[in-house]
């Protein structure tokens, strides 16, 4: 098994690929995400932006290592996009982090750099034989074409999560992120679903930024993508009313609704 310290979303396992071990093995594609049905924040890439901002709230997980999220629900175990048999309920934009599973790159040995292919053996679609539809992971001691095109798929996400890392890392040095919370009135009830969890950049800061911080944001190609992050804030209220719809908003309490968010 790879040494990862804990799995990544999704994963119920994670091995290296090998022709030693999965020469007779293929995969079939697949028209469902059932793993996805009950997942309400996925991680999203610097590159996703423009077009998951068309359909999500892109925020910010808390904690140091903040990673950008898109949220396809408010409340943990709700996804307005998917239905229960992980069909797609609308179309949208799937993200990145999903079309990627159940294969990734990792590091076999914690003390080196080089990743490996790796996948979950549990992931429907996968194993030895392989039915109609189905492609071959290898070409007798090769990796088939099919292998190749996962392979430079999960490069490309690497180095999109790359982009996406340096950029947290320069937010946190502008120190624009803060808290985030939304407030949502209903007419049914007297008191506002107030949403926590998540952190948000701060406008007031950002209009503050001055001299060669502001050119820096804006040389680098940040600023569209710091609004594209603010301009999907406004679909928080299109989720919740999506869950009203669906009967998925939990009942209203005294205390706050926190969004509970995973990491990358």
């Amino acid at each position: 098994m790879a040494t990862v310290p804990n799995l990544p979303l999704f994963f119920n396992d994670l091995v290296p690929l090998s022709a030693g071990q999965h020469a007779d093995w293929s995969i079939t594609t697949q028209e469902t995400a059932p793993f996805l049905a009950n997942t309400h924040a996925v991680p999203v890439t610097v590159d996703e932006f423009i077009m998951a901002g068309r359909f999500f709230p892109i925020v910010f997980s808390s904690g140091e290592q903040s990673v950008p999220l898109a949220l396809m629900g408010l409340n943990e175990g709700v996804n307005v996009f998917v239905e229960p048999d992980g069909k797609l309920a609308k179309p949208v934009y799937v993200p990145a982090y999903v079309r990627r599973y159940p294969f990734l790159l990792a590091k076999l040995r914690p003390d080196g750099d080089e990743l490996s292919l790796c996948f979950d053996p549990t992931a429907p679609g996968l194993g030895a034989g392989g039915g109609k539809g189905s492609m071959a992971l290898f070409d007798g001691d090769q990796p088939s074409k099919a292998t190749t095109d996962i392979l430079e798929f999960c490069r490309q996400f690497e180095e999109a999560g790359a982009r996406t890392q340096a950029f947290m890392d320069e937010l946190n040095k502008l120190d624009i992120l803060m808290d985030g919370e939304v407030a949502i009135q209903t007419e049914s009830n007297e008191n506002p679903y107030i949403y926590r969890g998540f952190r948000m950049i701060d406008e007031e800061k950002l209009r503050d930024l001055r001299g060669d911080s502001l050119r820096k944001i804006s040389q680098s190609g940040m600023l569209p993508l710091l609004y594209a992050h603010l301009f999907s804030m406004q679909l928080m209220r299109e989720i919740f009313g999506e869950q009203m719809q669906q009967g998925k908003v939990p009942q209203q309490t005294a205390e706050l609704n926190e969004v509970p968010l995973p990491t990358a």
